[in-house]
């Protein structure tokens, strides 16, 4: 009979004996991690093999990189940190890419990382790697274990700041320290962590609800903080109190619920132009968690949209995201959720009665109303091919409700921001704002993990697919049913509109040659579809749904339609001055 975890009571009330290995995972336990992921290593394989007594589940990936986007989309989803694990040196540094993006994301998240023993640190033995300087920059704290006794306490440390700055965390331990035995205590998270930053300065609070009151045309952008606090519901009763239209936040469609009359969809390269012109017009605009980032509120459809001179409410609960971006008029430190409410009552005690403006709805339903017609027409333009848009549209048409639907980096997957629609939370996991490939794919089995019910959709492109199609026996492994939906327009899209727009149709790296997706996923063990006429994609994807079992459709998208490139500011046009070079100059090939 296997062995049960220790009594979380009695080790609460009193220290005992242990090795490093049983503290770290009690701890892990006590923190309710249910899944780690990673690739088998000899550095930590004393720890490993308490798994499965402790009810851990170790999930194999086929590339490390892969953990940590699994690890990303579960945390989003459940709430729950994820945890990811290597060997040291390659293993822990094949992290490093989604590390990265799971900070950008703020994504809470441990990363426990073995490194070389300490009787040979610094002889640059095997697999020996200066992983807290390699991750120094890429997340919210690196913490080092410098004694066996501070195993626990160190992994304690790690999860308090994952949760409190959000984002991830290193937890470097040198692999001899995993043996040996100690005397300490299991603690339970109430103990040494708090969740909430509480609701912000009362004052501050005053003065935003003063602000919105008076305000001619005021704004919310809904942001990942509501999701994670679990706070869209008082998004909502703030916009409906007040008749204040909702975008949301960019890459984030699921922070406030698309069929609602106030919501004009989100912000952000390819998003909703309803959403845009409504912005545009703002005095005032409450921006509930969310950083405003740089990228997600830059112009896009040559409408530059984030107003000038407006007055900004920005509530966050990291103070390093007040302002970071844009000039505010009230910052708020503050859980997103905790926050709104204390909003949201001191607007219903100085507005009693709600102020319902029927010429403001009238307003946001025609705008929403003009945009979904656009979209329409744009998708049923013909392609060859598949428009990819008019894939977009199938695609969307037939999801369940519930459908998590993960995105990569890409043309395409890019272009599905303004044709996904969400009415639940936790349910849009996107790339954001790293902007690296691979990313899809293996977010959608951590999403599907932590939600075992929902079905759960990848969009990706195919150069991303060649970067993740190895975790396909991953899925069959472990019998995760996700559907991969592989938008195959046979180039690295997104820079190959760049050299059309920009390098006069010279395409150097863009083109790519790759197997057919489908039988490579088959010949995996798994469902393998292939669509070339728009009309199939539907019951296609209602088949592979229905299916419960890993599934790849690849869809042959038309290559020339394009959405435009993500940077224009970053982008000019071609100056050459050697003369071997000068037939490259736009001044030559741009009047011909």
């Amino acid at each position: 009979m296997a062995k049960q975890s220790l009594d979380v009571k009695q080790v609460i009330n009193q220290k005992m004996k242990m090795t490093p290995s049983e503290a770290i995972v009690e701890t892990l336990v006590a923190e309710g991690i249910k899944e780690v992921y990673g690739i088998v290593g000899s550095a930590f394989m004393d720890m490993l093999d308490l798994f499965p007594t402790a009810g851990i589940r170790f999930l194999p990936v086929r590339h490390e990189q892969s953990a940590a986007h699994m690890a990303d989309a579960y945390t989003r989803v459940s709430g729950t940190a994820g945890v990811v694990i290597g060997q040291n040196g390659p293993g822990i540094t094949n992290m490093v890419t989604s590390v990265a993006a799971a900070n950008q994301a703020h994504t809470p998240m441990v990363i426990i990382s073995p490194s070389a023993g300490t009787p040979t640190i610094g002889w640059d033995g095997f697999q020996e790697a200066d992983q807290v300087s390699i991750f120094q920059a890429i997340t919210k704290e690196t913490v080092r274990v410098t004694h066996k006794s501070r195993v626990a306490d160190c992994l304690r440390t790690a999860f308090r700041i994952a949760y409190a700055e959000r984002g991830p965390v290193l937890y470097d331990i040198p692999r001899d320290l995993f043996y040996g035995e100690l005397e300490d205590q299991i603690l339970q998270p109430y103990q040494y962590r708090v969740d909430s930053r509480g609701s912000g300065d009362p004052v501050l609070l005053d003065k935003a609800a003063d602000l919105l009151k008076n305000a001619k045309y005021p704004v919310i952008i809904s942001g990942r903080g509501a999701v994670d606090s679990d706070g869209v519901n008082t998004v909502k009763q703030i916009a409906e109190h007040l008749t204040i239209p909702a975008a949301v936040s960019y890459m984030h469609n699921d922070a406030f619920p698309a069929e609602h009359s106030l919501a004009v969809g989100p912000i952000g390269y390819m998003g909703s132009k309803a959403a845009m012109h409504t912005l545009k017009k703002a005095d005032v605009v409450l921006a509930i968690g969310t950083r405003l980032s740089v990228f997600g509120t830059l112009p896009c459809y040559d409408i530059d949209y984030f107003p000038k001179n407006a007055k900004i409410i920005q509530i966050d609960i990291n103070p390093r995201n007040i302002a970071r971006t844009h000039p505010v008029e009230v910052g708020i430190i503050g859980d997103a959720n905790a926050a709104t409410k204390a909003l949201y009552e001191k607007l219903t005690e100085e507005v009693p009665d709600a102020v319902e403006n029927q010429g403001r709805l009238e307003e946001i339903a025609k705008a929403k109303k003009e945009w979904e017609q656009e979209l329409v027409d744009l998708a049923m333009e013909d392609g060859n091919p598949i428009n990819p848009r008019r894939a977009l549209l199938e695609l969307t048409g037939v999801l369940p409700e519930n459908t998590i639907i993960s995105t990569d980096i890409g043309n395409v997957s890019s272009t599905a921001n303004a044709y996904l629609k969400f009415n639940q939370t936790r349910r849009h996991i996107a790339a954001l704002t790293f902007g690296n490939t691979g990313f899809a794919y293996p977010a959608a089995l951590g999403a599907q993990l932590a939600e075992l019910d929902a079905p759960v959709v990848a969009i990706i492109g195919d150069g991303a697919w060649g970067m993740s199609l190895h975790e396909v026996s991953t899925a069959v492994e472990q019998n995760i049913p996700v559907v991969a939906c592989v938008f195959n327009n046979k180039s690295w899209a997104a820079e190959k509109k760049n050299q059309v727009d920009y390098y006069d149709d010279r395409y150097v790296g863009s083109d790519i040659e790759a197997p057919e997706f489908a039988e490579v996923a088959k010949s995996m063990g798994a469902l393998g579809y292939t669509v070339e006429k728009a009309e199939d994609i539907g019951p296609i994807i209602k088949e592979a749904l229905d299916a419960r079992k890993p599934a790849v459709v690849n869809i042959y998208v038309d290559g020339t339609q394009l959405a435009p490139p993500f940077r224009r500011d970053a982008l000019q046009m071609p100056t050459r001055y050697l003369d071997k070079y000068k037939h490259l100059d736009y001044e030559v090939w741009g009047k011909e």
